[in-house]
């Protein structure tokens, strides 16, 4: 009887099995370059430079960045979770595909960097970039950013040779909470304006 029990609780475990649905795969993304390179030329190289290396220090350049970072900040843009009228425009029409195809496209670029204008801040900078301030609770921005700036793919973004300019604005950004990012918006809350310019002076020159 235990026998006979045992194989109809067997049969029956398959059949809970055999019931359901079977995993289905993620659909692969459609890297189109040629595609991205069109939109590039028609759309964000006014702002950004058809090679990624943007010639206003307001708007920041893409080249070298990691490709699914911006894929990312372009997904964020178009479903309101970053806020900005010019980008919320330049992404409205954009397909999941397109972001992805784009991400890639400013990844293979390189960047032509830039350089630190003012060395005594960009010293100041450097302390704090590299060691953070224990007085106040500010995490060095190398632990996440990597030491030379390239970042993390996927999880954190290269910064290295960005506009300081831009580099602020997204600072004071995070620290009004008007980027939302739970890390960030707590390390801008504990830097002064000053400790703020000093890092993005010094992650301007940065190689």
């Amino acid at each position: 009887m235990k026998r006979i029990l045992a194989v109809v609780l067997s049969l029956s475990a398959f059949a809970v099995f055999a019931n359901e649905p079977a995993a289905t795969a993620p659909a692969a993304k459609k890297t189109d370059v040629a595609k991205a390179q069109t939109i590039v030329t028609q759309v964000c190289a006014a702002c950004h430079g058809a090679d990624g290396n943007s010639v206003s220090a307001a708007n920041p350049s893409l080249a070298g960045q990691h490709a699914k970072y911006i894929t990312a900040q372009l997904t964020h843009f178009k479903s309101g979770a970053r806020k900005n009228a010019v980008m919320a425009g330049m992404v409205a029409t954009l397909t999941p595909d397109d972001m992805d195809s784009l991400g890639v496209y400013f990844a293979e670029k390189k960047s032509k960097g830039n350089s630190a204008k003012d060395p005594a801040l960009a010293k100041l900078g450097e302390k704090i970039y590299r060691g953070g301030n224990a007085s106040t609770g500010v995490p060095a921005c190398a632990g996440c950013h990597a030491p030379n700036g390239i970042g993390i793919p996927a999880q954190y973004p290269r910064l290295s040779g960005q506009y300081a300019d831009y580099t602020v604005t997204q600072l004071k950004a995070f620290n009004a909470g008007e980027r939302n990012n739970v890390m960030m918006n707590g390390v801008a809350a504990r830097l002064s304006e000053k400790e703020m310019k000093a890092v993005a002076e010094y992650i301007a020159g940065l190689h």
